[in-house]
């Protein structure tokens, strides 16, 4: 017999590794790979990436304090991550932003929502959090010129959901 919790643990797992699929496989600027994932699902883990969130907290926002609560209570981080690259395109003079800058970025974002369409598929709760990848980046957790983590959770009631932001 497995136990509820251990399937709900083993269920989030895989939906993490089917984002990491998802992440990599999305489309990107000419095709140029300049994605990086890494999951995070062990209790000590996650409370190691919990406790960087808030001792950033004072610098950063302390927004990070209520997303470290979530990370404590989620079962497994996804972190995706883009290095910046030269995918050979030229930047119009003028431009406000290096273009190969600019096409790295979006690669994240759209690896991002490839990766968070798979957890919804799979009725695994989860938000996109900038206060992750800048604590995960901080603790070398991941090789990525920008980081955002996504926590997983499957509880009765989403997590994510009613957070309150600090005042």
């Amino acid at each position: 017999m497995i136990e509820e919790q251990s399937l709900i643990k083993n269920g989030i797992l895989k939906v993490a590794e089917l984002m990491a699929i998802s992440a990599k496989t999305a489309p990107k600027a000419r095709g140029v790979d300049n994605i990086v994932t890494v999951v995070l699902a062990n209790k000590e883990e996650l409370e190691k990436l919990a406790s960087k969130m808030e001792e950033l907290a004072p610098k950063l926002g302390e927004f990070f304090k209520r997303d470290a609560f979530n990370v404590r209570n989620s079962d497994a981080v996804v972190l995706i991550g883009a290095r910046i690259v030269d995918i050979g395109l030229k930047t119009p003079p003028g431009y406000p932003i290096d273009v190969n800058t600019a096409m790295s970025i979006i690669n994240l974002g759209i690896a991002l929502g490839s990766a968070v369409k798979t957890a919804s598929i799979h009725n695994v709760d989860n938000r996109i959090m900038y206060s992750i990848g800048i604590a995960a980046k901080d603790l070398g957790l991941i090789n990525a010129d920008i980081v955002i983590g996504i926590p997983l959770s499957a509880k009765a009631k989403n997590i994510y959901f009613d957070r309150k932001w600090p005042r």
